[in-house]
């Protein structure tokens, strides 16, 4: 399985995806959560779109004997076209993803993350152009306040399992994370819901009814 990313940046987007993914009959593929802090995207990209790297994270209140150790080996062992995916609950104890790990991370050829928690440092990052999606923001370091617990595991974030290496879209209207197992069919559907609307629009724009577009195409 090696899909063009390119041609998904260029061509798809996350509503699209999550209707494919509803043809084939998985309908809770992207978290109900809201992410709207949202940092800015490069100029020559509409959309994020890459691999998970996946990280768990957990609240604490005592001293922490290895500070950072799992979240610096994380980033450290990003690959070429990876998101890193925070799952930290939602939490908003601390800034859990900032300016540092952010250029860490795009060093490595990471584009973008996903963080269910805050992050700080936002301006720099959207100063970056490395795109982020996260609950909220919190000038607190997460030093002694919040630690990855396990790396490269299954998580969930609204209970929407995101696994290591499953392919994740987002963009203004959401998150959508697409199983490995299904990639190949809800790409495929996906290309083609995006070619049948470009048809429904020019339907449309000529001078087609919205009822008359969807009794000839069965799009909507």
């Amino acid at each position: 399985m090696n899909h063009d990313l390119n041609a998904i940046r260029s061509h798809l987007y996350a509503a699209v995806i999550c209707d494919a993914l509803d043809q084939i009959g998985l309908h809770h593929q992207s978290p109900r959560v809201l992410l709207p802090l949202q940092t800015r995207m490069p100029d020559s990209a509409g959309i994020l779109a890459g691999r998970c790297k996946t990280t768990l994270w957990a609240d604490m209140a005592h001293l922490d004997p290895e500070p950072y150790a799992l979240e610096l080996k994380a980033v450290d062992e990003c690959n070429p076209d990876d998101v890193f995916v925070a799952a930290a609950g939602g939490s908003i104890r601390s800034g859990i993803w900032g300016e540092l790990l952010t250029t860490a991370a795009k060093n490595r050829g990471c584009v973008g993350a996903i963080v269910d928690g805050a992050i700080r440092d936002v301006d720099k990052i959207a100063a970056m152009q490395f795109p982020v999606f996260a609950k909220s923001r919190c000038v607190y370091d997460s030093l002694n306040r919040q630690r990855v617990i396990d790396v490269d595991v299954p998580v969930e974030i609204d209970g929407v399992r995101f696994e290591p290496g499953d392919l994740v879209v987002a963009d203004a209207d959401g998150v959508v994370v697409v199983p490995k197992r299904v990639e190949d069919d809800v790409l495929k559907l996906a290309f083609a819901k995006v070619l049948g609307e470009n048809q429904v629009r020019d339907a449309i724009r000529a001078g087609m009814t919205s009822r008359e577009a969807f009794k000839t195409f069965g799009i909507l």
